[in-house]
């Protein structure tokens, strides 16, 4: 019975840890990344589509993005997309095309901005660890008072438990200290 709740709260907290990771993605950072294009939504044949469905998204330099529409129709929409969304504030130029994208560099105040969402993210994170572990040791007290698990049992399950929370908890920091990193350096 334990070993099934061990299972399931560890896959809940790769789950969380992968989705973490996605975040960290769009996260943007003073060089260009195709994941900060992830939540543009373009208007396409009268559809509502995501970017990377209607185009192929580099980044050939540092501080470049090029989007290469799958029909060339659609370039005038996928740049007002672009343009039109707040929390990019990136100003693409087509020539016919192709969109170019140039990534502005970082102002020292943009980064503190930047990096204080991300540890709003990582708490985020963390509170979500933090319930999948609750919800399993709440369970895990349930089958106890039921008498399905002894009280050593309950002991080492707690531990087992607490162990796989503070392993992943290491991965969440880890991974948003070399993102930190990334967004301070310029």
């Amino acid at each position: 019975m334990e070993t099934i709740q061990l299972s399931l709260s560890e896959e809940k907290f790769k789950s969380i840890l992968q989705h973490f990771n996605e975040e960290l993605k769009k996260v943007r950072t003073g060089r260009a990344n195709s994941g900060m294009l992830d939540d543009v939504v373009v208007e396409v044949y009268g559809t509502r589509m995501p970017l990377n469905q209607v185009a192929n998204i580099i980044a050939p330099e540092a501080q470049l993005l090029q989007i290469t529409p799958f029909d060339p129709n659609n370039l005038q929409a996928i740049s007002a997309a672009i343009r039109n969304n707040p929390t990019l504030g990136l100003n693409p130029a087509d020539d016919g095309r192709v969109v170019r994208i140039p990534i502005p560099p970082l102002t020292e105040e943009r980064r503190r901005e930047i990096a204080k969402t991300l540890s709003e993210k990582i708490e985020e994170t963390l509170i979500k660890m933090r319930t999948v572990r609750h919800d399993a040791l709440k369970q895990a007290e349930q089958t106890k008072k039921d008498k399905e698990m002894s009280e050593d049992d309950y002991t080492r399950f707690e531990k087992q438990i607490d162990d796989a929370m503070n392993r992943y908890k290491s991965q969440v920091e880890s991974l948003a200290a070399t993102k930190e990193k990334e967004i301070l350096s310029i």
